[in-house]
């Protein structure tokens, strides 16, 4: 059921400098370079970051070449860490391989059209917002792309790759209504340090407010009591991979809803679609945004259960969280017509064999009606609302965005 009273969610993002999402990136600029030229090849596909150091392994089957040296030092250079001055450097990182081929006793099950592991995955969608996601996530993925957006137009020099943002959300009765506390962290220069050192200065915490954080939110849901966080510890400076290791998969919240849905704890990068950690939340999002927007339901969450080298789902699973118009026995029966839930059918439906991966890998991989994400479509809403007899778009206002 829909909450009802006063309450607050928060969710957090990352930039694409962060040491993870750095991770991230590789991982799948690898699995595109492979998708590019082999889109039937098998690639799991792992990345670590340290200080000086990138390292990449994982298990690939291709009949191509990756160049994986000069492939991480054009993900790092783009990315932003082309200068000793942030502690990392693309021309000056040392790289190593270590890659080798899909194991047998998998491939035997993959090959057959089966699932490429076991396991459970989820995918979400509410009314909340124009793109069928939660606010929180939405607005501290926004807060994140315009940090780099700053950074590379020159508007703030002192920004660094390394960045973070979070988003407490303040609801009424399940609807947003405010901005409680917005957290940014942002990696930066020394030159904006006040005369102890240790903290950003005045006007430079006023500018980061203004020139990002207010665009982004609007009037409509910044107020008074509205706090906001800059650079909680004072400063930022040495940020990135000579502050923290990288993982790839170690930001799958951020990946997926903030934190307002369950998540079956597999990662996305690296992966080809034969492995369901992927392709099936994918498909589950797919599902659950094409019931909201038919009308069916206000909130939706898709569970889809695999075992692996088994084709067919083992499990399928709705929860319209007691906003549905009609029940989820309904649901799952129209929803097996009309989609095609085997990891084949997925792949085809959602045209996955393509070098798509790398741009989901920062800022999220729902939400984003951008080339590419097939998942994000809403085409299948006409007919799932046909099929359930219901009234297209429901009833429940969305928040639009400033």
């Amino acid at each position: 059921m829909q909450r009802k009273g006063a309450y607050y969610f928060t969710s957090e993002s990352v930039t694409e400098g962060h040491p993870d999402k750095v991770c991230d990136q590789i991982s799948d600029a690898v699995l595109d370079c492979v998708m590019t030229d082999d889109p039937m090849g098998r690639v799991a596909c792992e990345t670590f970051v340290s200080r000086g150091m990138v390292i990449v392994g994982g298990e690939i089957t291709t009949k191509t070449f990756v160049d994986v040296d000069q492939l991480v030092r054009q993900v790092v250079h783009e990315i932003g860490y082309d200068d000793p001055k942030y502690g990392f450097d693309s021309r000056s990182c040392a790289v190593l391989s270590a890659i080798g081929r899909q194991s047998p006793d998998i491939a035997q099950g993959v090959d057959t059209g089966g699932a490429g592991d076991q396991g459970i995955m989820f995918g979400y969608a509410t009314r909340e917002t124009n793109d069928l996601m939660p606010l929180p996530i939405v607005l501290a993925h926004r807060l994140c792309q315009k940090l780099a957006e700053v950074r590379r137009a020159g508007t703030l020099p002192y920004l660094g790759p390394d960045g973070k943002s979070q988003v407490t959300i303040e609801y009424l009765d399940g609807l947003p209504v405010r901005a409680e506390t917005v957290v940014l962290s942002t990696q930066h220069t020394e030159d904006i340090l006040d005369k102890t050192g240790k903290h950003i200065t005045v006007k430079s915490r006023n500018e980061i407010i203004d020139t990002i954080i207010r665009p982004m939110l609007g009037k409509r849901l910044i107020d008074d009591k509205t706090t906001f966080l800059i650079n909680p510890t004072g400063k930022f400076v040495v940020g990135g991979p000579a502050s923290d290791t990288g993982v790839t998969g170690r930001k799958i919240i951020v990946d997926t809803y903030g934190g307002r849905a369950p998540h079956g704890g597999g990662a996305f990068s690296g992966k080809d679609p034969t492995k369901v950690d992927r392709s099936a939340c994918y498909m589950a999002r797919y599902i659950a945004k094409n019931i909201v927007a038919s009308g069916a339901a206000e909130e939706c969450t898709v569970q889809l259960a695999y075992a692996i080298g088994v084709a067919e789902p083992v499990g399928v699973y709705f929860d319209t969280h007691g906003t549905g118009s009609v029940d989820e026995a309904r649901i799952e029966a129209a929803v097996r017509k009309l989609f095609k839930l085997t990891p084949k059918g997925i792949i085809e439906s959602l045209k996955l064999r393509r070098p798509i991966y790398r741009k989901t890998a920062a800022y999220g991989h729902f939400g984003r009606p951008e080339e590419g994400f097939e998942w994000e479509k809403t085409d299948k809403a006409d007919a799932l609302a046909d099929a359930l007899n219901v009234k297209k778009n429901g009833s429940r206002k969305t928040l639009a965005l400033a």
